[in-house]
């Protein structure tokens, strides 16, 4: 029997809620062991193996999840002024995403000049027809190699370097030069980077919601895997994200991305798709999953270093909701954010 606790810390610290779940992915690890799959471990334990790298809820709930939500609006700036005065929208970017000529995959960069960082988030799956060619291209389409390394959906894959290419590349250079010292989002072509003692006190914060969160994931392994940043600089957080590519990729993620957590909602049925081991799909780490309510205070699970775990989502893969996949810290993500993250 498993132990539900509760612990507190502050600042640097984090708060955390719930129980923390480490599980060791079957590659060597820094400590050099082995376990078994899906053993658990103490929590004392837990958290001196987690202790460089904790789950921040706050984090989480108060500035990624309005940021993916944003990228739902057509005027993402109304979310940044609602959340504060420092953030400023660059440059919403929109290009065609499919078959279709219809479906859009869409991004915006902004500043935070508060936080130091650069954020990047992209848009999730909102039209129907987008979702069955989605579905389709990703389950039984060839797979695309990814730059470093295994394999990815080739819909992901598409959509992500579109958006870098028609937009972004343009704003990151922008963003360069009018806030020296800010590290930079990466662009496709070409590598351009900052001073290294520039970079150092500055973040990378990537998010997204779904199909965002898929393409957040392409963003960080690209640019953590060409060295455009400090590794130690780059957070990802997604919400509701599907498997993205095989265990090679999740294997190359959980290695360059330190800053890594899929937060999961209770039934959320989107996390599962693919079906693990489908054409080789698989999670990388770390899933942070909330098995009930997503209000303040809610009980959680944190899987450290295992990207599929029963002890979270995939312990619950036959009942699954439309409807927990569609609201994120009690929040309807695309709703909140066309709204104004109000």
């Amino acid at each position: 029997m498993m132990e539900r606790k509760k612990t507190k810390a502050c600042a640097d610290q984090r708060l955390i809620s719930g129980h923390e779940v480490p599980m060791l992915a079957l590659v060597v690890v820094l400590i050099g062991v082995f376990l078994p799959l899906e053993m658990a471990m103490p929590f004392d334990m837990a958290q001196e193996l987690a202790v460089q790298i904790k789950y921040d809820e706050d984090f989480a709930r108060g500035k990624m999840l309005p940021l993916a939500a944003a990228a739902y609006s057509d005027n993402p700036q109304l979310c940044l002024t609602n959340l504060g005065k420092s953030l400023e929208l660059k440059r919403l970017t929109s290009v065609i995403c499919d078959i279709t000529i219809i479906d859009k995959c869409t991004a915006f960069s902004a500043v935070s000049n508060d936080d130091k960082a650069i954020i990047l988030s992209f848009r999730g799956t909102d039209r129907n027809t987008q979702l069955v060619v989605e579905s389709d291209e990703t389950m039984h389409k060839n797979h695309t190699p990814w730059v470093a390394g295994g394999v990815v959906s080739k819909y992901f894959n598409d959509g992500f370097m579109r958006i870098w290419k028609y937009g972004l590349k343009d704003d990151l250079a922008a963003l360069q030069s009018q806030h020296a010292g800010y590290e930079l989002w990466v662009e496709i072509t070409t590598k351009i980077t900052l001073p290294e003692d520039d970079c150092k006190s500055f973040l990378l914060q990537i998010t997204g919601h779904s199909l965002g969160g898929a393409m957040a994931s392409l963003a960080a392994s690209y640019i953590a895997h060409n060295k455009l940043f400090p590794a130690s600089k780059i957070k990802l957080v997604t919400f509701g994200q599907p498997r993205t590519g095989d265990k090679d990729y999740a294997a190359v993620v959980d290695k360059e991305v330190p800053y890594a957590f899929r937060i999961t909602h209770a039934h959320d049925e989107v996390p599962h798709l693919p079906l693990e081991n489908m054409e080789g799909y698989y999670h990388h780490k770390t899933e942070a999953f909330y098995n009930k309510g997503m209000g303040a205070g809610a009980h959680y699970y944190v899987c450290y270093d295992m990207g599929e775990s029963t002890f979270c989502s995939d312990g619950n893969l036959l009942d699954t909701s439309t409807k927990d996949h569609l609201h994120y810290f009690e929040k309807d993500v695309s709703d909140y954010g066309i709204k104004g993250c109000k």
